[in-house]
């Protein structure tokens, strides 16, 4: 099993910052790709953001610029920088982690952070 605790959540006013961090504890090998994904109320879950194992990324359109994803293997945690935050940036967000066992994928989820950014 692996556990993801996500940090960083909080109210920030529009055009604000926050830096959100998970860190993966337990059985952490074979970890390849790790994200980020949102929840608003009365929507569904979305992606936001993933880095591969080797550093690749890719973001969902509307954060493009605003948001960066990084990650320090070494202490198994992944960061979501956010700048320039929009009200329509509030939401829950979701850490993920992709563990690689064999022919399957077993997809972990941290118990979300709160975001809220006020206009």
């Amino acid at each position: 099993q692996v556990q993801l605790v996500e940090s960083g959540g909080g109210l920030v006013q529009a055009g604000g910052s926050l830096r959100l961090s998970c860190a993966a504890s337990g059985t952490i090998f074979s970890i390849n790709a790790m994200g980020w994904y949102r929840q608003a109320p009365g929507k569904q879950r979305e992606f936001v953001a993933a880095i591969s194992s080797g550093g690749s990324t890719n973001y969902k359109d509307s954060v493009k610029g605003r948001f960066t994803i990084s990650r320090d293997n070494a202490k198994n945690t992944v960061y979501l920088q956010m700048n320039s935050l929009k009200p329509e940036d509030t939401a829950v967000y979701y850490c993920n982690a992709d563990q690689d066992r064999g022919s399957l994928v077993y997809r972990y989820w941290g118990q979300g952070t709160q975001v809220t950014v006020s206009s």
